[in-house]
């Protein structure tokens, strides 16, 4: 059985969330973000007592299949731009990339995105991106240049305006700051403070 987990966004969340699986009793198999192969459910134990764990720490079952379709694009989105997993083509957008993984036309899943999550798809693209951004900024390892060029920025004066865009700073201020904002991926958008 297939379970759709929301909030699952790094490796250690698939080590919680299989011990606290493993700890109710399930057999286990794969685990990948958002999404967990168990064996079929020990008649005690329903999908209400799996949700109230799950939720205990920080996730949440999806039992929707739009749900499901959101998470999806958000697992694909996070493997691409912060795990860096290469599966999108050098010749492909995120839109066309998302139709080749998914099977649907993008105006589609940007529209079921949008009226799930309350933004837009492309506005949690340019989160992740930035989010990214602010980690190399960070470990001070990458030129502007070469962070643009690997998020796919069409030049590093259209990163620098969309990063000064989304945190009110530029790359160089954000890179000074001894202060670092930086958001879980799993909270992106709440507690927006209009960026």
């Amino acid at each position: 059985m297939l379970l759709t987990i929301r909030n699952m966004v790094c490796d250690r969340c698939k080590r919680v969330v299989r011990e606290e699986l493993e700890k109710l009793g399930l057999t286990v198999g794969r685990v990948e973000l958002g999404e967990v192969d168990v064996s079929d459910l020990p008649s005690a134990l329903g999908l209400d007592s799996i949700r109230q764990t799950l939720q205990a720490n920080g996730f949440d079952l999806v039992d929707d299949k739009k749900q499901a379709l959101v998470e999806h694009i958000k697992i694909l989105l996070i493997n691409e731009i912060q795990y860096l997993k290469g599966e999108r083509l050098s010749t492909e957008n995120y839109s066309t990339f998302l139709e080749r993984k998914l099977g649907y036309e993008y105006s589609h899943l940007s529209s079921l995105f949008s009226a799930s999550e309350g933004h837009t798809l492309e506005k949690y693209i340019i989160a992740l991106k930035i989010e990214k951004v602010k980690e190399w900024l960070r470990y001070d390892e990458l030129t502007l240049s070469e962070i643009a060029w690997r998020l796919s920025y069409s030049s590093v004066q259209h990163l620098s305006t969309q990063f000064r865009q989304v945190t009110g700073q530029t790359p160089g201020q954000f890179r000074k700051a001894t202060q670092v904002d930086r958001r879980n991926l799993d909270t992106l958008f709440s507690n927006e403070s209009g960026h």
